[in-house]
């Protein structure tokens, strides 16, 4: 990235030489400063992690063992000669963006974000800096987001439908930030209680010890063998669709909510009755909009549609360049 970048990619992943310190490493480093807490982010094994304490608290949760450094939103601290600070990156709960300012330069590492409003999490922060490292995980034209409330008004109608027709809605999701903003957002709908799959709970568990608000929850199967579900939501991960788990659900629809589910032909290939486009991760006029809000003529460009993104940048003039990193994005969103 040249003798004058901030951040530089090793056999590790994204390494800070003024620091020395590795950003979201994806094999475990003595250090590492961490934007949140999806599997492709945070990994096991490195000796210290500096992240936004509600991270911390979900790090923990997945690393029981892990030596955890919490700092708050725009609270600078030193490391080497580097001096770093976390802003709100809008993903999921306690999501950030890496500032880092060495040598009177000023770059950023956003990780993943989104603009939209989500009441699980802090907004997104525009930083100024100079270079601006971006995600491309739906950078496509074609991908454009409705207002999240209407999305989510549209899977509690769809919730309500079933109930009349008495089926279960089974509803599948993102174990780590989709399914708790679901069940805060449905929050201003009902409120009625919602079951889960067991690998939920936990996560759940955590949202609810940072304050986020959802509707209250239950674990499908921790009631009785043949408890009736008809009428009822059921919230999942993906991986649990077509296992024996889902017998117990009898008559039901079952719907995805992810952003890949704008494109019609993705929901019909995977034979849901129903798709939501709700994702953490922003759309094509999002991600476009913060790179020019960010001032930075130089941006780097990671994971998920990043030649085409980076070249229509560099059409509108700036110095833009994709990343190869090992970050995926989430497969399921």
């Amino acid at each position: 990235m040249g003798s004058d970048a901030l951040l530089e990619v090793d056999a590790t992943g994204l390494f800070c030489p003024a620091g020395p310190f590795h950003v979201d490493p994806w094999e475990p480093a003595p250090v590492a400063v961490i934007t949140h807490a999806h599997g492709d982010h945070a990994r096991e094994g490195c000796g210290v992690y500096h992240c936004h304490p509600a991270t911390a608290a979900l790090l923990r949760h997945r690393f029981p063992e892990a030596n955890v450094v919490p700092h708050g939103y725009s609270e600078p601290f030193a490391l080497g000669g580097a001096s770093v600070s976390l802003h709100p990156a809008g993903h999921v709960l306690g999501s950030a963006q890496v500032r880092i300012e060495a040598g009177g330069r000023v770059w950023v590492f956003s990780g993943d974000y989104k603009r939209a409003p989500d009441p699980t999490c802090a907004p997104f922060e525009v930083v100024r800096c100079d270079a601006f490292f971006t995600e491309a995980t739906f950078a496509l034209p074609i991908y454009r987001w409705d207002p999240p409330e209407a999305t989510c008004r549209e899977i509690f109608e769809w919730w309500e439908h079933n109930q009349a027709k008495g089926r279960a809605a089974l509803l599948f999701c993102y174990a780590l930030g989709k399914a708790e903003r679901i069940l805060s957002e449905l929050a201003a709908f009902t409120d009625r209680r919602v079951f889960i799959h067991g690998a939920l709970a936990g996560l759940v568990d955590a949202y609810r010890a940072q304050g986020v608000r959802m509707l209250m929850t239950e674990v499908a199967t921790e009631l009785p063998k043949g408890t009736s579900f008809a009428g009822e939501l059921v919230l999942a991960p993906i991986s649990a669709r077509g296992t024996l788990w889902m017998r117990r659900f009898g008559d039901r629809e079952e719907a995805f909510a992810s952003g890949w589910m704008r494109l019609r032909g993705t929901r019909r290939r995977r034979a849901f009755d129903r798709g939501f486009a709700l994702s953490d991760h922003a759309d094509w006029p999002a991600l476009l909009r913060t790179v020019r809000e960010t001032g930075a003529r130089r941006v780097l460009v990671t994971h998920g549609y990043s030649e085409p993104l980076a070249r229509y940048l560099r059409e509108t003039g700036l110095d833009a360049s994709a990343v190869k990193t090992r970050f995926l994005g989430e497969a399921e969103d």
